[in-house]
């Protein structure tokens, strides 16, 4: 992946850094050109506000760590609602397929924590953090 170019996070490769979890020192050096879905963002602010955090400073913390957040919106709706039935298999959840939706749309990889992504084939690169393992 060229110096300069952007990334997705998804919702497990933040909560990595976060907290400190393997692979997340593939992320951190990433981090003010990652792009998130604000779906994703909501659920890694009420992932760790479901941990005793005060959500709406969590919710700040996390807009700051992140170097761009953008909107859910329709044409990415869409996306992940087609993808539903390629990640039906490992049970990815809305947040994963608005994620996977955002980096179709934009053209950019994806970066996980989630090994399960590994084997996807959507369309867009994904890179397992803590693996070798990457999918174009």
């Amino acid at each position: 992946m060229p110096a300069a170019s952007k990334v997705v996070l998804d919702v497990s490769a933040l909560l990595a850094v976060l907290r400190c979890e393997p692979g997340s020192d593939r992320i951190k050096p990433l981090l003010g050109r990652a792009v998130m879905s604000a779906v994703n963002l909501a659920e890694v602010a009420a992932t760790l506000s479901r941990h005793g955090l005060p959500a709406a400073s969590v919710f700040s913390d996390v807009c700051k760590i992140v170097g761009e957040v953008r909107p859910f919106d329709a044409r990415q709706a869409s996306l992940a609602v087609a993808l539903d039935a390629k990640t039906r298999a490992i049970g990815l959840p809305l947040a994963g397929r608005a994620c996977l939706a955002l980096a179709a749309s934009a053209g950019l990889p994806v970066l996980t924590a989630d090994e399960t992504w590994a084997g996807l084939d959507v369309g867009v690169g994904i890179e397992v953090i803590r693996g070798l393992q990457s999918v174009a």
